[in-house]
């Protein structure tokens, strides 16, 4: 059980001023944003009929996603309909000059920094239920495994009818109760889980550190993760990968890449296997074998957390005539675009419009052609910043959490041992914490080790084992 240390006025305003962060827009982009209109309104088809449903965090409002799943007799019908950010924000305006200044939303835990004015973002372009808005409407039919075998995308007016988040759909599944529009949705997942083992993707299922609300401050957790939010985001990345193969096919687009992991560091990762004592047989690939781990025993996380070298150089590629050397995204295991979050990242416009005018049969627009060459810089800046922003936060809160408590000893699992660069990683449970541990305890073993430093002006947490 999480020890509920709170950590009380914690100042996050100074991490925004530290990576200029500026949740002001200028008077332009205000005024055009509250002035949008649908620019592609007459093109557009009535869907209001499909009862489409939200799945995203209790406390959002810029929903990209809703969806629409159906079991047939030869396997299932998905329609999700992603947020038309296009078709609102003018090309060459203020409002898309200061989107490709931002590259995404960036999110601390006593607010996020919008990509967008929350007019648009939470407000006329946000799926909201029960109100019509301008949408790309996918619709991927599949068969009886959840393999594609038709995908088209088009632009129409759409209609939330229902709001729910992970953990209410989770309860619904459970109960027997899902919503008809996702009552498909566990059995699709499940497949769609099995056809990611088949295609080599490797998950990760690391404890994920988030800052939350505690009353009047603030304390660390392990964000909670469901079946539901599995099967959810199998529905993304199945939308992502369908959009991907239609731009390498029409030879012009922005798709998202890992490059494979050198044979090195796979050799690397089987010896930390044997010497942490798992079973791993030659014929079973990297994502069979992380898949088959209890993610809350010692030697799993040590194990997955090695893995994660497996899983660097992710990157953009932007092409328009010639197809890229590298398409592929390793941890995925198939070509992968970012479609299903303009609401938060700015890529997404731009790969959505170019599915859309190739389905349509239709001229890409200049204006994506132009932009197409700078997005993988302006993407590349702003997930490194988005990541140093998080880091940032939790490094803050950690230092607040463990404040006086200088000298006292912890148990923890030991994640990474240490080598020539670094000191060792840990994981404490309570409160949640991983810092670098001097002394070099043996990985993935449960160890005690003593904190000797949490100092708030380095955001600095460092722990001492002493065998």
């Amino acid at each position: 059980m999480t020890l509920r240390i709170s950590a009380p006025g914690i100042d996050f305003d100074a991490i925004r001023s530290e990576f200029s962060l500026d949740g002001g827009f200028p008077v332009a982009a205000l005024a055009e944003a509250d002035g949008a209109v649908d620019r592609c309104a007459s093109g557009r088809v009535d869907r209001t009929d499909l009862p489409l449903v939200t799945i995203d965090p209790p406390t959002s409002m810029d929903l990209d996603q809703a969806l629409h799943i159906e079991r047939t007799d030869t396997g299932f019908v998905l329609h999700y309909a992603i947020a038309d950010v296009a078709a609102v924000v003018r090309p060459g305006g203020a409002l898309d000059t200061e989107t490709r200044r931002r590259g995404q939303t960036f999110y601390l835990p006593d607010g996020s920094v919008p990509l967008h004015p929350r007019v648009l973002s939470d407000g006329a372009a946000s799926l909201l239920p029960d109100q019509v808005r301008p949408a790309a409407l996918w619709r991927i039919d599949l068969d009886e495994t959840a393999e594609p075998v038709a995908v088209a995308v088009r632009r129409a007016s759409v209609r939330s009818v229902a709001r729910f988040d992970y953990a209410g759909v989770q309860a619904d599944s459970d109960r027997g109760t899902l919503h008809p529009s996702i009552a498909a949705l566990p059995e699709f997942g499940a497949l769609r889980l099995a056809s990611a083992l088949r295609r080599g993707a490797i998950e990760l299922k690391l404890p994920e550190q988030a800052v939350v609300a505690d009353g009047g401050g603030w304390r660390l957790d392990v964000e909670p993760r469901t079946a539901a939010d599995d099967w959810n985001a199998e529905v993304s990345l199945l939308t992502g990968m369908c959009a991907a193969r239609i731009m390498l096919d029409a030879r012009i687009g922005l798709v998202r890449t890992l490059p494979p992991a050198p044979a090195d560091a796979v050799a690397a990762l089987r010896r930390s296997a044997r010497a942490l004592g798992l079973n791993w047989k030659p014929d079973v690939s990297v994502g069979v074998m992380m898949a088959g781990l209890d993610p809350n025993t010692p030697d799993a996380l040590a194990m997955m957390s090695d893995a994660t070298t497996l899983l660097r150089g992710a990157d953009y590629a932007a092409f328009d005539g010639a197809v890229p050397p590298l398409t592929v995204h390793a941890g995925i295991g198939a070509p992968y675009a970012h479609v299903t979050a303009p609401l938060r990242r700015l890529s997404d416009r731009f790969a959505t419009e170019v599915c859309l005018a190739v389905c349509a049969g239709v001229e890409i627009p200049q204006w994506v052609r132009q932009a197409l060459p700078l997005l993988p810089g302006v993407m590349r800046g702003s997930d490194q910043l988005a990541g140093k922003v998080d880091r940032a936060c939790v490094d803050l809160t950690e230092v607040r959490v463990l404040a006086g408590r200088i000298g006292e000893t912890f148990d923890a699992v030991v994640l990474r041992s240490a080598d020539r660069k670094r000191d060792a990683e840990v994981f404490v449970a309570d409160p949640i914490v991983i810092a670098r541990c001097a002394g070099n305890p043996p990985e993935g073993e449960r160890v005690s080790v003593r904190l000797i430093a949490a100092d708030a002006e380095t955001r600095r947490v460092q722990f001492e084992y002493a065998a």
